[in-house]
């Protein structure tokens, strides 16, 4: 399931200036970096060949405060199906990648059924594509128990709720030169493939951490990554200034439900390269505030042990849905052989349902797209194991699976 996108009529060929009328952050008058109103951006010359539009209307509804958990069941959710995807899937999904979908989907819905837990892992921009519209409503339903993600996911979640209404589009971006990625530079916009993310919304998240951080230096207090963003949504102090719907944040679900949100390799992230930052200036007097990745494991390794025997005497122990690859998700799946082989717990039970949506191709030690088989000589999953590989771009295909087990 490939796209392609093609230029539209009349658009200049690649090598073009880009100072030519029309390019944005070149046209006189253009604002400074970070300081262009939400959901602005330069008008385009006729000819230009460089789309960038926002994303988002500039004009958001008010936004809907966190729930307590007492509420969670109706926050930013929808009861129920008329099944109108489900039927769709079903009646067209029948062969190939299309038949492994929804054969995913419905063994993802057995496994919950039948009292089993959850993992997620996100690698790539998956909270970017804005991937919370389907997965917040998975959480808050109760059928994610925990999410394995880098850190990237786990801030850049926030960054659209924050200011998804200034982000842009850069329709041809196959066809931008040197020149026109230094130009949004320049504009301070962070490009992600077709989407462009405002530095500014990075520093709007610094200051509340930066302070959260420091406290907790000063008191001797260690908290993972996840938890000082969670301290955040908590406070209330960014219900004012979120741009899109509080129920599209599958953070903001995390936060509200309670679940663990594990992040190996934080600092490969903007808010880990702050805290560093932070570290070196002397703002912080160390690192030891935020928890290290071996406590992560840890953690993780212990959540496993005390949910792998599920809701039900017969039910299957932790089931784990990965999406892309990368540190997310062998970090995570690395729990169970660790506990057998290193901790020598023999009686730990494998992973008991596992999924990867990737496009990656199998290649000569590649992990992203290794078969699931291939786990089984790591100890990671049972010959048993109910085991899908779905080999397409995750953006379009799981919000299909996820909006299945949720009966849309």
């Amino acid at each position: 399931m490939t796209t392609h996108t093609t230029p539209a009529p009349g658009s200049p060929a690649p090598g073009s200036s880009p100072g030519s009328p029309g390019f944005p952050g070149t046209n006189p008058g253009s604002p400074a970096p970070g300081s262009s109103a939400p959901g602005n951006s330069p008008a385009s010359a006729p000819g230009s060949r460089v789309d960038l539009s926002p994303i988002i209307p500039a004009q958001s509804p008010a936004q809907p405060k966190i729930k307590p958990a007492s509420e969670l069941q109706a926050s930013g959710d929808t009861s129920g199906g008329g099944g109108a995807v489900r039927r769709f899937l079903e009646e067209n999904f029948l062969h190939f990648n299309s038949r492994e979908v929804v054969a995913a989907a419905k063994g993802y819905e057995a496994h919950i059924d039948a009292g089993g837990k959850m993992l997620i892992s996100l690698a790539g921009a998956m909270s970017t594509a804005r991937l919370g519209k389907t997965l917040a409503r998975l959480i808050r339903r109760g059928k994610v128990h925990a999410i394995s993600c880098t850190g990237a996911n786990l801030e850049e979640d926030l960054f659209v709720m924050l200011a998804g209404a200034e982000y842009e589009h850069c329709a041809d971006w196959r066809a931008l030169s040197a020149d026109d990625e230094q130009a949004l530079y320049d504009r301070g916009m962070n490009r992600v493939t077709d989407t462009c993310i405002p530095e500014t919304v990075m520093r709007h998240l610094e200051r509340r951490l930066i302070e959260r951080w420091v406290a907790a230096s000063e008191e001797g207090v260690r908290k993972f990554p996840y938890e000082y963003l969670f301290d955040v949504i908590r406070s209330g102090e960014l219900d004012d200034h979120y741009q899109l719907p509080a129920a599209e944040s599958w953070m903001i679900a995390a936060a509200e439900v309670g679940i663990p949100v594990f992040c190996p390799g934080w600092e490969d992230s903007t808010t880990g390269n702050i805290f560093t930052a932070m570290v070196m200036k002397g703002t912080l007097r160390d690192h030891q505030c935020v928890k290290t990745g071996t406590e992560q494991l840890q953690a993780l390794s212990t959540w496993y042990m005390d949910n792998m025997a599920g809701d039900q005497d017969d039910s299957p122990s932790v089931g784990f849905f990965q999406i892309g690859g990368g540190i997310s998700g062998d970090f995570a799946i690395c729990a169970v052989p660790m506990l057998i082989q290193d901790l020598k717990k023999l009686d730990t039970r494998f992973w008991g349902y596992f999924c990867q949506t990737s496009d990656a191709c199998t290649s000569y030690g590649g992990y992203s797209g290794a078969v699931p088989n291939e786990k089984i000589t790591w100890g990671k999953l049972d010959a048993d194991t109910p085991k899908f590989m779905i080999e397409s771009d995750a953006t379009i295909v799981v919000p299909l699976i996820f909006a299945y087990v949720l009966g849309d």
